[in-house]
């Protein structure tokens, strides 16, 4: 049983000591010659002409947030309809529970008024 850790194990060392080691080849070898030009905010190759644009409102990072979790809870359907037949009608009642209990999450924020956009 350990060695099937240890295989895991040994693989993500590698992955750290390759990338540890190429951002130090890379700090080392690359060049290091800062410019005030150089350091002067662009997008896509084109100076900034005006300030950047004010912040977002909390209510974007309220729906954002909210499309997540729906979007992950959404994921936890996928192993219940793959072992549908073997749960029978227990497994049955549990997403019944498990979907109004999202239905109902979705309706107090709504009621709340966080899915509004103005």
């Amino acid at each position: 049983m350990l060695e099937s850790y240890a295989a895991i194990g040994m693989m993500i060392s590698t992955a750290f000591f390759m990338g540890g080691s190429l951002l130090l080849l890379g700090w080392l070898i690359r060049p290091s010659k800062p410019s005030p030009a150089k350091e002067q905010p662009y997008e896509s190759g084109v100076p900034d002409v005006r300030p950047p644009r004010g912040r977002y409102t909390s209510r974007f990072y309220i729906v954002a947030l909210l499309f997540v979790i729906f979007d992950i809870e959404a994921i936890f359907l996928f192993p219940w309809a793959v072992a549908f037949d073997q749960l029978a009608l227990y497994g049955y009642i549990q997403v019944l529970v498990f979907i109004s209990l999202l239905l109902f999450g979705l309706l107090y924020e709504w009621k709340k008024g966080a899915l509004e956009w103005a």
